[in-house]
């Protein structure tokens, strides 16, 4: 089935495909502004289908109950079939969210990675006993919550769907993923690969769609019993009311404005390098992106020169996201490109803030391979300092709010009192990077540093045993990743076994007793 001859690609529905019942949505390629794809949406009635058949799972024990080894088992092979997928999954990846087959290339194996760290743990992690008074076995098991709801943005489709899915399926709950509507496609590839491995029918459904319907319409659902959404911070807010509402477990990975922090005894070649990595991988849309660089006023001027020289270099190779010498590809949609275009227009009309680089959408031709710019949604690479006099780039809107794309806000320090002061100066705390040769001072900084992960001499390392989550509120609940992830898919369970002889609980469990002799209590 095609409209304008471009495929089509229906619901991923308790093992099946199925076409959905609201109006298909256009699958754009960001580098082109062309639909190449359409895809199905889930009305409420197709909600209802998927919750309905993802709690049949659960009660049948089908995957809740089955052994933690059988579950291990079917993750490993989740991997394994992940691995022989890669070449599909890259292309759609590159085409759905414009991201360098580069980059692709480097992040999409590294997902096999999380399928096999929580097989691993399944397989060793220990049962509890507890020290309790009396003659009783008191042992804790962690047990799934039941139906899952997983939120995943257009960034990193895959990566965040895996980071999700991972432990969930692990604990043995039944999981629907609510990919974007911009990048639903490998999410629904991910679908069918994981019912070849041997995911049970109704544990796992993919239903793409709208936020005000699809989404609005599974969070709210009284089945649900956990939601986990990855988004921005308006959106995580209205979601985590609706969960609440259910009383309802709730995790959020949301927006970051992540500082990164440059001493003057830092090697100058191996910061900058973290900055651009930090800053400009995917186009800067990532939540951990490091978007303010603050550094010591004695090198500022030398981080400036190696950075504009940097991003000269990283435009004049920006082409085709298909291109494997490309290595910036462009914003996910208009949409994007106007949000990040108002930011920092809004800040430069303002005087504090002064443009280095870039500050526009990119026009004419790649001098890599001749893509036409203007028909995609680039934006080339911006460095923005602060204006003349004593005017602040701090005080406007870019050093506040998430632009997410190609840009970063240089500023300078003088002291580590100011440094420190400057990195915690927002409302988000996601991630952070500290560059300095100094060790003592690395742990002083990393510990006064507000925020949920801290890189020192690095920047946007991500493990599946590693934590991932925000230390302040508009940053997001709870934390990805590691053994934390997978306690929070479950909850536990208390099972107290009284091993003493008849004659002692009958001497002293007979509360109501006519004797009065001494009983327990508690």
């Amino acid at each position: 089935m095609t409209t304008d001859s471009l495929p089509i690609y229906d619901l991923w529905v308790a093992g099946e495909e199925k076409p959905g019942q609201a109006e298909l949505l256009s699958i754009e390629d960001p580098a082109t502004g062309e639909v190449f794809a359409y895809c199905h949406a889930a009305s409420v009635q197709d909600v209802e289908t998927a919750v309905t058949a993802a709690h049949s799972a659960y009660t049948s024990g089908i995957w809740s109950r089955a052994s933690r080894h059988h579950r291990a088992d079917i993750l490993d092979k989740c991997g394994s079939l992940l691995a022989e997928s890669l070449p599909e999954l890259i292309r759609l990846e590159v085409q759905q969210t414009g991201r360098v087959i580069k980059e692709m290339q480097a992040q999409v194996p590294s997902l096999v990675r999380w399928f096999k760290y929580y097989a691993s743990l399944l397989r060793v992690e220990e049962r509890s006993v507890l020290p309790t008074v009396g003659q009783l076995h008191n042992f804790i098991d962690r047990v799934p919550l039941g139906v899952i709801v997983q939120i995943t943005p257009f960034n990193h489709p895959l990566l965040i769907a895996v980071k999700k899915l991972a432990p969930a399926l692990a604990a043995g709950n039944s999981v629907i993923i609510k990919p974007s509507e911009l990048t639903p496609l490998t999410s629904i590839l991910l679908g069918k690969i994981l019912a070849q491995a041997g995911i049970p029918s109704g544990v796992l459904s993919v239903l793409p769609g709208l936020g005000a319907t699809t989404g609005k319409a599974l969070v709210s659902h009284p089945r649900v019993r956990k939601v986990d959404v990855t988004g921005g911070t308006v959106a995580g807010r209205a979601i985590g009311s609706i969960a609440g509402g259910n009383l309802a477990a709730y995790t959020a990975e949301l927006g970051g404005k992540a500082p990164l922090v440059v001493f003057d005894d830092a090697d100058i070649d191996v910061a900058v390098n973290g900055i651009a990595f930090g800053s400009f991988i995917a186009s800067g849309q990532t939540c951990i992106a490091s978007t303010r660089i603050i550094v010591d006023h004695k090198i500022q001027e030398q981080v400036l020169q190696k950075l504009q020289s940097k991003l000269k270099s990283i435009t004049k190779r920006m082409g085709s996201p298909s291109n494997p010498n490309s290595v910036m590809g462009p914003l996910v949609s208009q949409k994007q490109l106007l949000h990040v275009e108002h930011l920092v227009q809004t800040s430069l009309a303002t005087d504090k803030a002064t443009a280095l680089t870039g500050a526009k959408r990119m026009t004419g031709t790649s001098p890599l391979d001749d893509t036409d710019f203007s028909k995609g949604y680039f934006y080339e690479p911006t460095i923005l300092v602060s204006g003349n006099g004593s005017k602040s780039i701090t005080e406007t809107s870019i050093w506040r709010e998430e632009a997410f794309g190609p840009v970063i806000v240089v500023v300078g320090f003088g002291d580590e009192t100011e440094a420190i002061a400057l990195a915690n100066d927002t409302e988000f705390g996601l991630g952070t990077s500290i560059w300095t040769k100094d060790l003592s001072r690395a742990f002083r900084v990393s510990e006064q540093i507000e925020a949920g992960i801290v890189w020192v001499n690095t920047h946007h390392r991500n493990d599946p045993s590693s934590p991932w989550g925000g230390a302040k509120a508009a940053s997001g609940v709870g934390s990805e990743n590691g053994v934390d992830a997978y306690h929070a898919y479950t909850t536990t369970k208390s099972t107290i076994i009284n091993y003493a002889p008849a004659e002692t609980s009958r001497s002293m469990d007979d509360w109501f007793g006519e004797k009065g002799e001494d009983i327990r209590y508690g």
